[in-house]
């Protein structure tokens, strides 16, 4: 029990890093960014590029990596997502699509889908770890943890404690209104966009670290928009219980039933919640039917 205790707060984590750019980028421009996933694996190649060129520097990789991720992220909405302002959101959902099919193929071409392992060009190791109990998980998996709790801290003391992120909120639930206020919401749009970014990058660098990097790594995107849905798209502070829920889910399904059920497990959970409860565990109603 202790095990599947570990395991389900590793994938959590890992699918918390990829849900909070759902939510960030929702909160603040009302657009759903499906090519979160692919943003991810951009991260991940990012690092395979820097650790070929630079090898045995790992500090400067992963930093300069997910620098570059955010700086990308930045440019997507500046590029891509500003000019479709006035248009209708379903659109812009289909830019967000089509972005990650580019994505997907840009990567392809350069790289091929061979399977890459960045790990021994960084010139470290990820030897396993006992946890008190006798779970066992590798270095990454508690690096993984470590990063998501880090990036919440610092994403919610950024959001009610500075300035800057307290304007980013305003321009979330009223840009007109906060542009009236000398509010530069255009550039706060495109700072959210570079931090989806960035916390994409974390989990594409720590899962290429931990296990693999390929190009289809995208589709655990998919699980993860499911575990903003089930906390509340609107809501940051769901992204938590909605990852240890479709985490435990997954990992009590792969342990005591068919391995394959862990594709599917994330989006019966979410089909549950819609059920029951459809703007999820935090969200609000008035965003569901935004929606």
């Amino acid at each position: 029990m202790t095990q599947v205790l570990a395991t389900t707060v590793v994938v959590a984590s890992l699918y918390a890093l990829l849900a909070a750019g759902y939510v960030l980028v929702y909160r603040a421009t009302r657009v759903l960014n499906l090519a979160q996933g692919d943003m991810m694996t951009l991260g991940g190649y990012f690092l395979f590029l820097l650790a070929t060129a630079a090898p045995g520097a790992p500090a400067l990789s992963v930093a300069t990596a997910a620098a570059l991720s955010a700086l990308a992220g930045f440019f997507i909405y500046r590029l891509l997502m500003r000019p479709m302002a006035g248009h209708p959101i379903f659109a812009a959902v289909l830019v967000t699509v089509t972005l990650g099919i580019l994505l997907r193929a840009a990567i392809v071409l350069v790289y091929t889908d061979r399977i890459r392992h960045p790990l021994p060009l960084l010139g470290l190791v990820n030897p396993p770890r006992r946890l008190p109990g006798g779970a066992v998980v590798s270095t990454f998996d508690l690096l993984t943890v470590g990063a998501a709790a880090a990036l919440f801290v610092a994403l919610f003391a950024f959001l009610r404690l500075s300035p800057l992120g307290i304007q980013m909120r305003a321009a979330g639930e009223k840009a007109l209104l906060a542009a009236q206020r000398g509010i530069n919401f255009q550039l706060l749009f495109a700072l959210s966009w570079a931090l989806a970014g960035f916390a994409g990058a974390l989990a594409g660098i720590l899962y290429a670290n931990n296990v693999r990097l390929d190009p289809s790594l995208g589709v655990l995107g998919l699980k993860a928009f499911a575990v903003a849905l089930v906390g509340g798209l609107d809501s940051l502070a769901g992204v938590i219980p909605g990852a240890l829920i479709v985490a435990a889910v997954e990992v009590l399904s792969v342990r005591y039933g068919d391995p394959l059920l862990a594709d599917v497990s994330p989006f019966l959970c979410l089909l549950a919640m819609l059920l029951v409860r459809p703007w999820g565990l935090f969200g609000t109603k008035e965003e569901l039917e935004r929606v």
